[in-house]
C-alpha cells in the first residue's frame, strides 16, 4: 500500500497526468490510501499493545508457575523424606515384631492376628485403671474381679470390644 501511494504521488508530482479528471481521481486515491494506511497503523499499534500485555501476563504466570513448582518440589521432598523415615521405622518395628512373636505361643499369636484384622489393626489393648484402652470403656465390677482372680498367664479379653487385655503393673488392679 505504501509503495502504491509513493508511486501515485510520483505520478502526480511528475506532471505525467494531464487530465483534470485523472488528476482528481489520483488525489482521491492517494487520500484514500493515506486513510487506509493510518487505520492499519492504528490496528498494528493496538495489536502490539495487546501483544505486550499478553507477554507481560505470560511472564507473570510463568513466575507464578515457578513459585508453585518450587512449593510442589519442597512438599514432594518432605513427603519423600517422611516416607523414607516411615519405611525405616516400619522395618525396625517389623524386625522387633518378629523377635517378640517368636516368644509368643502360636495359638495366642493366631488369635491376636485375627482380632487385629477385625478391629482395624489393634488386636490387644492395655487395661488401665479398670478401662480397656481399645474401646475406652470401663470394665464392670464382675469383670474387674475376674481380672484380679486370673493367673498372670491367663489370656483375658474385653467383653465389649473382644480385644486381648494386656495387664501391666500400672493397671491398678
Amino acid at each position: 500500500m505504501r509503495q502504491r501511494a509513493v508511486r501515485d504521488q510520483q505520478r502526480l508530482d511528475s506532471g505525467a497526468v494531464s487530465s483534470p479528471k485523472d488528476l482528481e481521481s489520483l488525489q482521491r486515491e492517494i487520500t484514500s490510501l493515506a486513510k487506509r494506511q493510518g487505520d492499519l497503523e492504528d490496528v498494528v499499534l493496538e495489536i502490539m499493545e495487546r501483544r505486550e500485555s499478553a507477554q507481560e501476563r505470560v511472564a507473570e504466570l510463568t513466575e507464578r508457575v515457578g513459585a508453585v513448582q518450587a512449593k510442589v518440589d519442597d512438599a514432594t521432598g518432605r513427603r519423600d523424606a517422611a516416607t523414607r523415615e516411615l519405611d525405616a521405622e516400619a522395618a525396625v518395628v517389623a524386625k522387633d515384631r518378629e523377635v517378640v512373636s517368636g516368644a509368643v505361643p502360636a495359638d495366642l499369636l493366631k488369635l491376636y492376628d485375627k482380632l487385629r484384622t477385625q478391629q482395624g489393626g489393634v488386636g490387644a489393648a492395655r487395661l488401665y485403671q479398670r478401662r480397656c484402652e481399645g474401646c475406652r470403656l470401663e470394665l464392670n465390677i464382675t469383670e474387674v474381679n475376674d481380672v484380679k482372680a486370673a493367673s498372670p498367664d491367663t489370656v483375658l479379653r474385653c467383653e465389649n470390644c473382644h480385644r486381648i487385655l494386656v495387664r501391666t503393673s500400672e493397671s491398678g488392679l
